[in-house]
């Protein structure tokens, strides 16, 4: 199986260290055919500016991009962005980064939730019904936009939990079934296996990936990405064989992105 990973970051995200060359190289290193770098979006009105590049940024990112390109034409070097999905900026998502820039793809990340006017932290709060319900509605709303080529870390709301229940069945069923339905992949993410782990009666775990949403993946038609969300160069193809093993596991099909790039926008239809 070839080696990919279409989640990386750059020090312009201000919790990440290097920049895409120094990830390439890395990439390049261990025998990687495709490698996405997929910083942070910036937001249009400067919200959460102390976790992403900012819009000034975005010449010198794509530059990187570019440079590390060039330098490494042996690799599939790809123009990604991670975005949050604000409705009245879809058209910063789709005309300025998908059109006028032209970037090869962008991930769907829900890190924040709307919830009675305001938006709050996911990394937090996930152990409330009406905060997973929220969740997994928003969710759903970035799949229907049709602007992502996949899903980052949808079961984020292990940070929250110690244990698996009935409200994380449900929401979690809402997620699968919309992925199913819209066809989006969704992203088998290894950063949460390097973290710091959910400590709980039973023992220490990963925030994430969670095996019993996996689990509950294969009973849906879907597909799934497996990446690193590499934050240090050091750690540009970091947990991708763990990834691969979690969706061995559970008999999960691989999501085939090789139509990412200038030609394409949207996640292909699926197939057998």
């Amino acid at each position: 199986m070839k080696i990919t990973n279409y989640h990386s970051h750059t020090y312009r995200c201000k919790h990440a260290q290097g920049d895409a060359l120094d990830y390439v190289r890395t990439a390049f290193q261990g025998g990687a055919s495709v490698y996405g770098i997929s910083d942070h979006s910036p937001i249009p009105d400067g919200r959460y500016a102390d976790v992403r590049m900012a819009l000034d940024e975005l010449d010198s990112y794509e530059a990187a991009v570019r440079r590390a390109q060039a330098e490494f034409p042996e690799i599939e070097v790809l123009l990604g962005m991670e975005c949050e999905y604000f409705p009245e900026f879809h058209a910063f998502y789709e005309d300025e980064l998908l059109g006028r820039r032209d970037y090869d793809y962008l991930i769907g990340a829900g890190h924040y939730t709307p919830i009675e006017g305001s938006w709050r932290n996911s990394f937090a709060n996930m152990d409330h019904p009406k905060m997973l319900n929220a969740y997994s509605r928003h969710l759903i709303e970035i799949m229907e936009t049709g602007l992502y080529a996949f899903i980052a870390h949808p079961d984020l709301f292990g940070c929250s939990n110690e244990f698996w229940n009935e409200d994380l069945t449900s929401c979690s069923r809402d997620i699968l079934s919309a992925a199913e339905e819209t066809r989006i992949p969704l992203e088998i993410n290894g950063y949460g296996m390097r973290k710091e782990p959910v400590q709980t009666s039973n023992g220490p775990r990963p925030q994430y990936p969670w095996p019993p949403f996996w689990e509950l993946a294969s009973e849906y038609d879907i597909r799934v990405v497996c990446n690193s969300d590499a934050h240090r160069p050091q750690d540009a193809l970091a947990s991708l064989e763990e990834t691969l093993q979690l969706a061995k596991q559970f008999d999960l099909k691989i999501a085939d992105l090789s139509h990412l790039g200038s030609s394409s926008r949207q996640a292909v239809p699926l197939v057998a």
